[in-house]
């Protein structure tokens, strides 16, 4: 196989990388409404074995900002796990400081493994939760099931 090269960036490298991400995270967030203040707001928790996705909506449903762990740079089966929910939690409680947001409603969806950590993550973060609501779809019978073979 032989020995694999190190490319290890200067300072001044780092610093120009840094800035082009910095530029292009402030155009990503010009391009979005300017919301100055919500009261109110409901973050929806998606949680499933491949990935984890939080909504962030106002009152009527309209989507402020939203975030994954593929979007954050987890990818594979890496993005199911509790950490990842960890981190888009994280990113998540910065959006809702950042709108000054006082009072969310959190909806779980999914039976995936960063159900729980995520929402531990948004309390450890000081986001004031008003209510916890569990909104998994469970079947009730099932469909029709298909008529006996005739031989």
């Amino acid at each position: 196989m032989g020995k694999k090269k190190v490319i290890k960036k200067s300072q001044e490298e780092l610093l120009q990388e840094k800035e082009s991400i910095e530029s292009k995270i402030q155009k990503q967030q010009t391009k979005r409404t300017k919301i100055t203040r919500l009261n109110e707001a409901t973050l929806f928790i998606y949680s499933s074995y491949n990935n984890t996705i939080l909504t962030l909506t106002d009152m009527r449903g309209n989507v402020v900002a939203w975030t994954s762990a593929g979007r954050i740079g987890f990818k594979g089966t890496k993005k199911g796990t509790p950490y990842a929910a960890n981190r888009v939690a994280e990113v998540m409680a910065q959006v809702i400081q950042k709108f000054k947001i006082d009072n969310i409603h959190v909806k779980v969806k999914g039976i995936g493994s960063g159900r729980e950590s995520a929402i531990r993550t948004l309390v450890a973060k000081g986001v004031s939760l008003q209510s916890i609501e569990d909104v998994t779809p469970v079947p009730h019978n099932g469909c029709r099931p298909p008529k006996p073979r005739k031989l």
